[in-house]
């Protein structure tokens, strides 16, 4: 790959991470709970990407970050208020940010038109903009009679003719790299280089911290420089060369005055000119001068850079005085290529299943648990769970990833829709599988945008309801018994369910004459076709939204459920497994086949007797656990592995817990034991196959199917007798 093209996507990836910064600090100080590093992290994620963006000239992203930079940098200094209006300007223009670098990086484009109207509106955010406007408009109309002053400039003749004009300065500059200068990939001697562009430099190398070979550190910075620059440029061009870098090195730039060839004594003249002007104004007599009661016209250029100095200090001084901070900043990460990452994990998986394979062959040559090359493979079973678990930990990221990219979508869809909304996200730490995050983006925008365009009334109504004119879409996840749980609730009008049934009745989607519960109602959501939109628009309309959750959900191998109030609002549930490279799981036989179920899906396992097992009309059949009656599913029935029913006494019941939250049976010949097993993809390297969610290997080389356990009830549900004996199982 070409260098500089490693650079530029790492670039990329780096403006993905500031623009996370950057929305999150935005949507912290609308809400208020901000402090002064809030406000400077977010300027400077704006900065960083200006800095990357100029490296590769990429000068529609420069120009609009520099004015979105100027505006937080008014908010910084404390000369902007953050109010509601102007943080909804700059949330916008983040979104236009966003834009411009993915377009930059696809080669692509954006609306002109909008990135310039959100610049001016980001330049109307100028304070001094808006005071100059004032005082041009004027609050009497009065025209002020201003007549200029003659001043004699003879006075000055003697320092042009010595030639003390002012044509070169003299900067002593102090720079010292920190070892994240170099992990961004920049370079103290690009540095130096553009620096001596500036004019005339001297350079000495400070090399006292280099600590002997054996101690150095391959990543640390020990050197630093002290520069002496004359140049005609101003401070200004000098700071320029290290725009990039400002945060990532200890910099001090001070100009001498008066040092340099040829360079006026700055305070004689301002001296000569101010004599000059009283002697003027003397002459004249007394003459009413309007005098200004604000900042007086001098300025003490050492006060303004001891100001400048301790500002930039104060930026980046927060991480320093927190010992906490200071301990995360310390830190280090590494970027690693995802296949890098799968190849582990796969050959991990090998070695999981060559381990397990090597306990078939112990136990079988009938080796004692006692003997020493049973402990052994004892030891190595323990190492290469910890070997996985390290590995997993490795490729599980938060849903942070994900959940950052909604504040934008709820504000857009709010938009479209003229509703007020406030996205309150929780549980962004929860960890999962990057896997699993990757491919829960799109359900979770359909389901934001359904709760946004279904769920919230409009401000009207809510206000007509006794609510706040602003809907509340919540947005959480955590970790339930092995699976992650992601929730979407909203706090509108819940499902209107005689209107659902009868658009689902209107559409040939159930028959005229379906008796259905409440939770069946809600569930015709996700039928195919299925939508309650009146119009079909950008956001809804075609029937395909819930309908493909369902199926995104179900392919991760997870389930989801919808609980709803009327009036109150409604809650769509998401439980996925957190990884879908490895599981635990009983091992059972089935009609003597092997068959492999979640763990995490069984409550207990138990042994039917006689009194326990009841008939029930059509063939079905229910076991009594603690005076309640569930259901009893055939496993080898349902799979088609044989024709009659399996006596229940001889067999194993496995108490599941499924889609919905009800309990079901499901009866086994016997268990074989629990294990860890590698998850392989059986639509990937065979095809689909009803009540099976994937397959594994087993210690002894075979092929065994991981059961889907929700497939399977689902399946038994469709009988009609089925469906009765659920409305009445206590």
């Amino acid at each position: 790959m070409d260098p500089m093209a490693a650079i530029k996507q790492t670039f990329f990836q780096e403006c993905e991470e500031q623009l996370a910064e950057l929305e999150a600090g935005l949507l912290a100080i609308q809400d208020g709970g901000y402090d002064g590093e809030t406000v400077n992290a977010v300027f400077r994620a704006v900065h960083s990407i200006k800095g990357g963006a100029g490296a590769f000239s990429l000068d529609d992203l420069v120009h609009f970050a520099h004015v979105f930079e100027t505006a937080l940098d008014h908010v910084r200094s404390g000369r902007l208020a953050p109010s509601h209006e102007v943080l909804g300007t700059m949330l916008r223009a983040a979104d236009a940010l966003a834009d411009l670098v993915r377009a930059a990086r696809d080669d692509g484009s954006v609306d002109a038109g909008r990135c310039d109207a959100l610049a001016d509106a980001l330049r109307a955010l100028d304070p001094d903009a808006a005071q100059a406007d004032e005082e041009a408009d004027g609050d009497d109309g009065e025209i002020i009679d201003f007549q200029p002053v003659p001043l004699d400039q003879s006075i000055f003749d003697d320092d042009l003719a010595t030639g003390s004009v002012p044509s070169q300065s003299l900067f002593l500059i102090r720079f010292k790299p920190k070892p994240v200068l170099y992990a961004k990939a920049n370079e103290a001697a690009v540095l130096l280089r553009e620096l001596a562009g500036l004019g005339e430099m001297t350079v000495a190398c400070d090399s006292s911290a280099l600590p002997l070979l054996s101690e150095l550190d391959p990543e640390g910075g020990y050197l630093s420089w002290s520069i002496e620059l004359k140049t005609e440029q101003d401070e200004a061009a000098v700071r320029e060369i290290f725009e990039f870098v400002e945060w990532d090195c200890d910099l001090e730039i001070e100009r001498q005055i008066g040092e340099a060839p040829g360079e006026p004594d700055v305070a004689a003249l301002i001296e000569k000119m101010q004599a000059a002007v009283e002697a003027e104004l003397s002459a004249l007599g007394p003459t009413p001068i309007p005098v200004s009661e604000a900042e007086p016209a001098v300025i003490d250029f050492a006060k303004a850079r001891e100001k400048k100095s301790l500002q930039s200090a104060g930026d980046q001084g927060a991480q320093r005085a927190d010992p906490a901070l200071a301990g995360a900043a310390a830190q280090t990460t590494i970027r690693v290529d995802l296949d890098r990452v799968d190849r582990l994990i796969n050959l991990v998986g090998e070695l999981v299943i060559n381990q397990a394979m090597l306990a078939q062959r112990v136990q079988e040559a009938g080796l004692a648990r006692a003997s020493g090359v049973a402990s052994g493979l004892d030891e190595l079973e323990q190492l290469t769970r910890e070997i996985q678990d390290s590995v997993m930990a490795i490729r599980a990221q938060p849903v942070k990833s994900v959940f950052q990219r909604m504040p934008r979508l709820v504000r857009e869809v709010g938009a479209m829709t003229g509703k007020l909304v406030r996205l309150v996200t929780e549980g962004e730490k929860t960890e999962v599988d990057k896997t699993v995050i990757e491919r829960l983006a799109d359900p979770l925008t359909h389901m934001i945008r359904n709760a946004i365009d279904h769920g919230l009334e409009t401000p009207e109504a809510r206000l007509a309801a006794g609510k706040p004119e602003e809907g509340l879409v919540h947005l959480s996840a955590a970790h339930r018994s092995g699976r992650i749980v992601i929730e979407v609730s909203d706090d509108g009008a819940g499902i209107n369910r005689a209107r659902v049934k009868a658009l689902a009745i209107g559409k040939g989607l159930i028959p005229a004459d379906a008796a259905l519960t409440d939770d069946e109602i809600d569930n015709l959501i996700f039928l195919p076709g299925f939508s309650t939109a009146q119009t079909i628009s950008d956001i809804s309309g075609r029937g395909v939204g819930m309908d493909v959750v369902r199926r995104s959900i179900q392919a991760l191998g997870g389930r989801i459920s919808i609980t709803s109030r009327p009036g109150h609002g409604s809650t769509f549930t998401m439980s996925l497994p957190l990884t879908l490279a490895v599981l635990d799981g009983m091992v059972v036989t089935v009609a003597e086949q092997t068959l492999v179920v979640p763990l995490t899906a069984i409550v207990e396992t138990l042994q039917p007797k006689v009194a326990d097992v009841h008939g029930f009309g059509g063939g079905a059949r229910v076991i009594a656990i603690r005076e309640h009656f569930t259901p009893l599913i055939d496993v080898g029935r349902e799979l088609a592995y044989r024709q009659g029913d399996a006596d229940p006494l001889s067999c194993v019941a496995l108490l599941v817990e499924c889609e919905g939250g009800f309990r079901s049976a499901l009866l086994v010949d016997a268990i074989l034991g629990q294990r860890q097993v590698v998850i392989k993809s059986l639509e990937a390297n065979y095809r689909h196959v009803q009540g099976i969610a994937a397959a594994t290997i087993l210690g002894d080389g075979r092929v065994a199917l991981i059961l889907d356990v929700d497939a399977v009830v689902a399946s038994s549900r469709a009988d009609a007798s089925f469906e009765q004996l659920l409305a009445t199982a206590g």
